[in-house]
């Protein structure tokens, strides 16, 4: 019997983790995959407080061996239902707490194509707003339609010499007030009804194909989506149409003793630093209630 069971390993879950620890609870943490979540991927963070230059890696293995130095328990196993018993079921094991804290995040819609993964950090990226500033002067494309991709536009059109915007389709599903904003851009490049087809490179993204087209781009953004890590918990957490988790800022959902932290609740920042907030916010927030359970 634990006091609070965090599913996800990832900034927000450790940082949870941290915090019901330093409160002397019981702490176990379940993991699917590998700590660290997406910022692992990062090969440089710079807009981090007081940690301004520091790998994914590294900073992702820091705040691991701290929650288990301070005594969290972290098992590596996919977490597939929780019940009303309090109880979380894995692939391998049961397991019971007072409270569950819910920091499985969300994962980046990818394009599906070769190489995708091996330039991720190394030409391809998921956030302008992270990885912008590593383009200052030079050529890179976004893709996607949504808001994302036109704010992505945007920021990258003040960093970037040029700026490509590929959409699928022949007119943006985003406001129209981004639209205007980038029409006004000298050095975007809006390309419809476009797919990328290739990705080019040897150790680094180099060009890109776009409707048999190559484009000697550096960097690629891709802003079609995100995907949150909630389908197993559907059924118990009430989710928006996105699949996200409906919570308050205090991060309780529906269900008293489950609470959600980070990317994978409805929010409108989605950062590091959002994250780790998150973690702090919903282990104070456990922690409180069961206390009050307990009285």
């Amino acid at each position: 019997m634990y006091d609070i069971i965090v599913v996800g390993a990832g900034p927000a879950g450790l940082t949870s983790a941290i915090y019901a620890r330093r409160a002397m609870k019981k702490v176990l943490v379940l993991e699917a995959l590998s700590y660290g979540g997406q910022i692992i991927n990062t090969l440089c963070i710079e807009n981090y407080p007081a940690n301004p230059k520091i790998s994914g890696f590294d900073f992702a293995t820091n705040l691991y061996n701290q929650a288990k130095d301070l005594g969290a328990e972290i098992i590596f196993e996919k977490v597939l239902e929780i019940n009303d018993n309090k109880e979380v079921i894995t692939s391998k094991n049961k397991y019971k707490a007072q409270a569950i804290i819910l920091a499985t995040g969300a994962y980046n819609r990818k394009l599906g194509l070769d190489h995708e993964d091996e330039f991720i950090g190394k030409g391809i990226s998921y956030c302008a707003s992270c990885d912008g500033a590593f383009y200052k002067n030079k050529v890179v494309a976004v893709v996607g339609g949504g808001n994302t991709a036109l704010e992505d536009a945007l920021y990258l059109s003040d960093v970037a010499s040029k700026v490509y915007l590929i959409h699928r389709k022949d007119k943006f599903k985003g406001e129209e007030v981004f639209v205007n904003k980038l029409k006004t851009k000298n050095n975007v490049e809006f390309m419809y009804n476009s797919n990328v087809t290739k990705l080019n490179g040897k150790d680094k993204l180099e060009s890109i194909e776009v409707n048999n087209r190559q484009i000697m781009v550096e960097g690629l953004f891709v802003a079609i989506g995100m995907i949150p890590g909630n389908e197993e918990f559907k059924e118990v957490i009430k989710l928006d149409n996105d699949g996200y988790i409906i919570s308050s800022e205090n991060c309780h959902t529906n269900i008293p003793f489950i609470f959600s932290a980070g990317d994978n609740r409805k929010k409108d920042v989605r950062q590091l630093v959002t994250a780790v907030s998150d973690g702090a916010v919903a282990a104070t927030e456990a922690i409180r209630y069961i206390n009050q359970e307990n009285c």
